[in-house]
């Protein structure tokens, strides 16, 4: 079986399997349209410009752990699917910010479970909480309400006039 050689957008480069690698729908993809996986000496270098190097490596330890798994059908996008318990470990590991880069990674590379089994992690986090609490979860400003923008507005015009002075 060839080696998959990804390079990550920090120059990191990891070496996988062709069975791990096909679970991007996009590299799966460039691979086909290149012909890339068959037996050659020497495998190019796949870049993968939106994924950094830590998001990139725990991509390929989730795909190595699915790389067996049959992809969803095209048509159940909107079905909302339990996620197994292995993912719910996996994605229990990561940071907030980590978890949200595995979003973005999994978007552009086209892996379909990856992606709904993390953005169903995050409406877990979600569900239940009023939207203040959302705020504090997620570290989100308040929105300025009408008596926050007049007393900036004040203050601004205040110290505007001081420094006419």
């Amino acid at each position: 079986m060839p080696v998959i050689r990804l390079e990550s957008s920090d120059g990191v480069v990891f070496d996988t399997d062709a069975e791990t690698a096909k679970c991007s729908g996009t590299i799966r993809h460039m691979l086909e349209d290149c012909r890339l996986e068959d037996e050659v000496k020497e495998q190019p270098l796949i870049p993968v410009p939106n994924v950094n190097s830590t998001t990139l490596q725990k991509i390929l330890s989730w795909a190595q752990y699915h790389r067996n798994d049959v992809p969803p059908a095209e048509d159940d996008e909107t079905e909302q699917c339990p996620i197994c318990q292995w993912d719910a470990d996996f994605l229990a590991t990561v940071d907030q910010g980590t978890l949200f880069e595995l979003i973005m990674a999994a978007n552009y590379l086209d892996i379909r479970a990856l992606l709904n089994a993390a953005c169903q992690t995050v409406a877990n986090m979600i569900k239940g909480h009023t939207p203040d609490e959302i705020r504090l979860i997620f570290n989100i400003p308040r929105e300025a309400t009408e008596e926050d923008l007049c007393e900036i507005e004040s203050s601004v015009s205040s110290s505007d006039s001081e420094d006419d002075n």
